[in-house]
């Protein structure tokens, strides 16, 4: 496993690191908490480095950005001249313009991208509503969940499983290729899977990252498709529905 990494560029950056921690948060991303948001973003960086993700060198530069902020914002103020109008400048305030711009910027890719299906001429498979089954109407439902939403449900499930669950049994082997074979015949069976429930066979603590560098990679190959139900609800995992093309008149 330690010669396994997944290229944390292929998903997501640092500003959308930040602004998922602001959106978690449910703080003011005019007014942002610097040092607690500096706090967490090293914590993810560190959740990062333990799953043996290849962190980009954006994400280093952003953590000290975020640490030159936070030191700016706790030194004493300088005595001004009052006589002298110079505005007082907030640390934050470049940092935030850059999310804002890259906030606006993904809104509009996001609504380029419904616009493109919409008239796309590949149409999803038509699936008769008496066949429709419970798993096939879940599969429509919720939205697109982040990398960083699956990185913190799966922090969430380690810490739930007792620590002696997770003791490392060293003659046992554990490859993503064969967690990969593992989840698509699992997703084959059963048509959509909770990443909650998925845990229970895991035995211990590697074969848990492998696992969950498994789904990584399918996601990278987009072989699976994640939906998360609510706000940094339960995440719902299942594998694209075939789809039929039609000639454009």
């Amino acid at each position: 496993m330690n010669d396994y990494q997944v290229k944390l560029r292929s998903f997501e950056g640092p500003l959308d690191l930040l602004l998922y921690l602001i959106k978690k948060n449910e703080v003011d991303i005019y007014d942002i908490p610097i040092a607690e948001i500096a706090r967490q973003y090293l914590e993810y960086l560190e959740l990062m480095r333990e799953l043996n993700l290849d962190i980009a060198g954006e994400f280093l530069v952003m953590a000290a950005t975020l640490l030159y902020i936070k030191s700016k914002m706790i030194l004493p103020q300088e005595e001004i001249n009052l006589e002298e109008e110079i505005p007082e400048e907030d640390p934050r305030r470049g940092l935030v313009q850059r999310l804002l711009e890259y906030k606006k910027f993904k809104e509009v890719a996001q609504l380029l991208k419904e616009r493109e299906e919409e008239g796309s001429v590949v149409f999803k498979r038509f699936i008769p509503e008496g066949e429709r089954s419970l798993e096939f109407e879940e599969e429509i439902q919720g939205f697109e969940a982040s990398i960083f939403d699956l990185i913190s449900a799966f922090t969430k499930v380690m810490k739930s499983i007792p620590k002696e669950e997770f003791k490392v049994v060293l003659e046992e082997e554990y490859s993503v290729e064969e967690k990969i074979d593992f989840i698509l015949s699992l997703l084959d069976r059963k048509g959509v899977i909770y990443f909650s429930s998925i845990w229970k066979r895991i035995k211990n603590r590697m074969e848990a990252v492998v696992f969950f560098l498994a789904l990584l990679e399918l996601i990278r190959l987009k072989k699976i498709i994640i939906r998360q139900i609510g706000l940094f609800g339960e995440i719902k995992i299942f594998r694209p529905l075939p789809v039929a093309v039609h000639a454009g008149r």
